[in-house]
């Protein structure tokens, strides 16, 4: 049971950190305007902003899957530097098994990356 203690207030931690944060913008923060009910309203407020530049076109124009392609490796090779940064901490404990298991690793990563490449998600 005393191993469960840390993890209990660790989760205690997280909702008392969490709940004033979203309560307090309920309880302090601007009221939304009622139907029917006239504000501040105003179109420019409003609008989103973007580098300074006025929106045009519509919002919901469609994008190449290539855009979500990208964005997918990223986060793959992304949490790969992420595994790889323990595995070098903890390189000299492993030994030889480590490091194989390791170039196992980036060679199954290495192989979807040319299967990716060769695909052509990574052409503009």
């Amino acid at each position: 049971m005393a191993d469960y203690v840390a993890v209990l207030l660790a989760a205690l931690l997280g909702v008392g950190i969490l709940l004033p944060l979203v309560l307090l913008p309920k309880l302090v923060g601007p009221r939304a305007l009622r139907s029917g009910e006239r504000g501040d309203y105003d179109r420019v407020k409003e609008s989103p902003y973007e580098c300074g530049v006025p929106p045009t076109g519509d919002a919901r124009r469609r994008f190449s899957v290539k855009f979500f392609l990208v964005a997918l490796l990223f986060v793959i090779f992304d949490l790969e530097g992420v595994l790889i940064y323990p595995w070098a901490v903890t390189f000299q404990k492993l030994g030889v098994v480590g490091f194989v298991e390791m170039l196992i690793f980036i060679g199954v990563l290495a192989l979807g990356l040319a299967y990716v490449w060769r695909k052509g998600a990574l052409e503009w």
